[in-house]
């Protein structure tokens, strides 16, 4: 039962959070949980432990998964790009920027965590991704951790800005969107 208690108030706790930022209250994450204010003191000591359990929760799901070995480049960069920005840029994205950002002067070693477990993570896994296609003659030779920021910065950019004002995304479908960016990154490192 302190188990499945846990995984309510952690599901509650995100769900405020997202909602109204580090200032959601203890008392209403509790009553959304089900469970009473101390059963979430129980599980977590402070509100602050609690925001960065979510956090920690929350930076991970930026994650995306690429194939071991580049294939079909295109398609596979597609697929990353389009998954991507499914993650980054729906709901659930926005308002984790919009909850998270705000509070990383209050918890900078936190963020270096979240930082390195979630869009660090991707940028590695990417980077390698791009190093072994490069070094298969699929892209052009260059420096592979560049190149995949390069790529992350392509595939949120100004998309992210737009849908934090509120403003409407481009007309375009998310396919089209996706596809534009991966084929300009293709054809700036094409290898030929």
């Amino acid at each position: 039962m302190a188990l499945v208690n846990r995984e309510r108030v952690l599901r509650a706790a995100t769900s405020s959070f997202l909602a109204h930022g580090y200032g959601s209250s203890v008392d209403v994450i509790a009553r959304r949980a089900g469970v009473a204010k101390q059963t979430v003191y129980h599980h977590f000591p402070s509100k602050d432990e609690l925001f960065k359990e979510v956090a920690r929760d929350l930076a991970k799901r930026v994650l995306v998964e690429l194939e071991a070995e580049p294939r079909d480049l295109r398609a596979t960069l597609l697929r990353f790009a389009l998954a991507y920005r499914r993650r980054v840029l729906g709901a659930q994205g926005i308002a984790t920027f919009r909850a998270l950002v705000p509070e990383v002067p209050r918890f900078r070693v936190l963020a270096r965590a979240m930082y390195a477990a979630g869009v660090g993570e991707m940028l590695r896994r990417l980077s390698v991704y791009l190093g072994k296609a490069m070094a298969a003659g699929q892209l052009r030779r260059d420096a592979a951790e560049p190149a995949a920021e390069l790529l992350l910065g392509m595939l949120v950019g100004h998309d992210r800005v737009r849908r934090l004002f509120g403003v409407a995304p481009s007309a375009e479908s998310e396919i089209e969107r996706a596809a534009r960016i991966v084929d300009c990154f293709l054809r700036a490192y094409s290898p030929r």
